[in-house]
């Protein structure tokens, strides 16, 4: 690989971001090598952990490429909703999970389909929409709609009410913050198998100390070069709004990784991010409190001091 800048070569060496820039060195060069469920290959390591200061607004928003964080709020908002359907997302040009109900599609019907083609069709036409365009019961479904079922007698059960984790971790926040129970879980075991993509971010576990609220964030499976940044983002994001909605300062998102690692046909990427020197200090600032945690809108969110070189396209491995 080529030489790449180092923590001594900058003046920049205190950063935030060269946490990330140090994970995807390490992992590059001594990942194990594997071959995954995609079939490209990856080099992996397991467990590492990244901590990130969020005072004053602060976010852990990549610089050494362009981020595209109103794509990723959009993600965000749209978990929220609960929804799993991918139409919402194309008709505000978010692009993120379309491979996979277009992967299906083309498995299914045999119809080889160009996927700019698939999207297309997914916003024009609503019952198409409806029959492929859903992603199974993925993360929004499971933060607040979680499913239950109560006895009906005889041995029957019926569906009960869904839980909705996300507003019962404000309530525990503002109630009992000292309670080590303010967890978001997206692993649902019996719904996995549902689901386009098992949840990678699947674990949030929320804790207060002095009058500040921190993340905690568990991924079972992460690509570093392009999944990360977008998690990064998402985290800080979400730990901001439960913050102003609890008024609480927002602490520290700590980021904890289980199988983490990058794609082999990412080498452009790797060599060329690592090249590069982090710069500037991003900074969220919500512009209005709205009446629940469910009412945030993408003109609520404002990004200053984003300073980000130039983008860095790789293929997705779905």
């Amino acid at each position: 690989m080529a030489s790449v800048v180092s923590r001594s070569d900058s003046l920049s060496a205190s950063h935030w971001e060269w946490q990330y820039l140090d994970l995807m060195r390490r992992i590059w060069e001594e990942g194990d090598e594997r071959v995954d469920r995609t079939g490209i290959g990856t080099r992996s390591i397991f467990g590492p952990q990244l901590r990130f200061d969020l005072s004053g607004g602060k976010v852990p928003l990549i610089t050494t490429k362009r981020v595209y964080w109103k794509t990723a709020a959009r993600e965000m908002l749209w978990f929220l909703t609960g929804e799993t359907n991918i139409r919402p997302l194309v008709l505000q040009g978010v692009k993120i999970w379309n491979e996979w109900p277009h992967a299906r599609y083309v498995r299914e019907t045999g119809d080889a389909i160009a996927l700019d083609d698939f999207v297309a069709r997914i916003a024009q036409d609503e019952s198409f929409a409806a029959q492929w365009g859903d992603l199974g019961p993925v993360y929004g479904k499971q933060w607040v709609d979680w499913p239950t079922y109560e006895p009906v007698g005889d041995g029957f059960y019926r569906q009960g009410p869904g839980i909705n984790q996300i507003a019962q971790v404000v309530e525990s926040l503002i109630g009992n913050p000292g309670s080590r129970r303010h967890i978001i879980e997206g692993w649902n075991v019996s719904e996995v198998d549902s689901m386009a993509l098992p949840p990678c971010h699947k674990t949030y576990q929320f804790h207060v100390a002095n009058g500040r609220l921190s993340c905690a964030l568990y991924q079972r499976s992460c690509d570093v070069a392009l999944g990360l940044p977008f998690n990064l983002w998402g985290g800080a994001m979400l730990t901001h709004m439960l913050a102003q909605q609890v008024g609480l300062e927002a602490g520290e998102l700590v980021w904890i990784g289980g199988d983490t690692h990058l794609y082999l046909n990412h080498a452009h990427l790797v060599t060329e991010q690592l090249s590069r020197t982090p710069r500037g200090q991003p900074v969220l600032t919500l512009l209005r409190k709205p009446d629940s945690i469910f009412d945030y809108r993408l003109e609520d969110f404002s990004v200053s001091g984003y300073e980000p070189q130039a983008p860095i396209a790789a293929p997705v491995a779905v």
